[in-house]
């Protein structure tokens, strides 16, 4: 089977990449592009460890064919950080210790991201429902929740853009 070329961008910048027609975006992610921070975890589209946003929209890359990201904007967990600088998010991460094995983390804070950016201020409903397609088995979802409240806090004191 003849592999294609997709022409896409990802975290800001333009980048090409040769896949299989049926190979997922994030096996194409991981080992076209080498961006190994999107986690697999489920590869059926529940565990939400392979959050991405294509287009702005936050979608489980295992289940989004790499073909499809022809002409796509993406934005994975490795365009956060600005720089060596964390998001705010990524911070209150750490501060909460919202994290221990790492494979739920990357999918979590793509998502919270999504969440921030769309409602600056969710009440913790909003946000738990938000992030209710994602699975964590080590941290329990309380410190994440409040790591993700604890941020929107501090964004909206400080009138930072999400």
């Amino acid at each position: 089977m003849a592999r294609m070329q997709v022409e896409t961008t990802v975290n800001d910048e333009p980048v090409e990449f040769l896949c299989d027609p049926g190979q997922s975006l994030l096996e194409a992610l991981r080992n076209e592009l080498f961006l190994t921070g999107t986690k697999e975890g489920c590869t059926t589209g529940d565990c939400g460890a392979c959050s991405v946003m294509v287009d702005g929209r936050l979608v489980p890359s295992c289940l989004v064919l790499a073909p499809e990201a022809e002409g796509r904007t993406i934005a994975t967990i490795e365009g956060v950080a600005q720089g060596e600088k964390l998001h705010p998010l990524q911070q209150k991460f750490l501060e909460h210790a919202a994290l221990q094995c790492g494979i739920c983390t990357p999918g979590f804070i793509v998502a919270a991201k999504a969440l921030l950016e769309k409602n600056p201020d969710p009440t913790e409903e909003e946000a738990r429902y938000w992030l209710a397609g994602n699975l964590c088995r080590c941290t329990g979802y309380d410190k994440i929740i409040r790591a993700v409240l604890d941020t929107a806090a501090e964004m909206n004191a400080n009138g930072e853009s999400r």
